[in-house]
């Protein structure tokens, strides 16, 4: 079975296509914005336009417009090939990443906006707590391993003075393989991981 995996929710834009366990494929591209104009023409340069049978996308958190992109993106190819949209969280695929060779437990830390970061722990037998945007001080305040990753991994390790371990990692597409199959769900509703940005408008009273 082929799978197509999508991750378009950092700076990030990367997609890889595997036959089965085999990575086929993979594109991976730091962006920063552009993202709506990279992915589809990435995934039409796959062999076979990227036809898969199941579909792999990251949900965030992360940028608004990057998961939105991501999510469209593959919910129209699915409906187009008929095939099994799946989900997954950029910060377990960081996670994940981080556990080759060997797992450990770490400290997911990447880029919130706003000045805050999104801060998740992740223990080395698979548990994590809640994903939580905060501000520096309170995400100093919710690491609790000595190996920080992801890609404000180096600032958070700079406060400390115990020498934390940070390795900077975007999340790439071409290691969802990592992923157990219970990190996949068919929820595909964004997870943006704060407020957003635009509030509503208060409702009027009558006159």
């Amino acid at each position: 079975m082929r799978t197509l995996a999508i991750e378009t929710a950092s700076e990030a834009c990367s997609i890889a296509l595997f036959d089965g366990a085999k990575l086929v494929t993979h594109e991976h591209a730091v962006l920063g914005r552009g993202h709506a104009e990279r992915l589809i023409p990435m995934i039409a340069k796959l062999p076979d336009k990227g036809r898969a049978e199941r579909i792999l996308v990251s949900l965030g958190p992360g940028s608004f417009t990057g998961v939105r992109i991501g999510i469209a993106a593959a919910r129209a190819l699915g409906f187009a090939w008929g095939a099994e949209v799946l989900g997954y969280t950029t910060m377990a695929l960081v996670a994940v990443s981080a556990w080759q060779p060997t797992p450990r437990s770490v400290t997911v830390c990447m880029n919130g906006g706003h000045g805050e970061w999104f801060v998740q722990n992740f223990a080395e037998g698979g548990g994590c707590d809640a994903v939580r945007s905060l501000a520096p001080d309170a995400a100093k305040l919710a690491c609790e391993h000595d190996t920080i990753v992801g890609n404000r991994a180096e600032e958070l390790a700079a406060m400390f003075s115990d020498g934390k371990r940070a390795l900077d990692l975007l999340p790439d597409a071409s290691k969802v393989n990592l992923l157990h199959e219970t990190k996949l769900t068919t929820d595909l509703s964004p997870i943006y991981g704060r407020a957003p940005d635009a509030k509503p408008q208060a409702v009027r009273a009558p006159q």
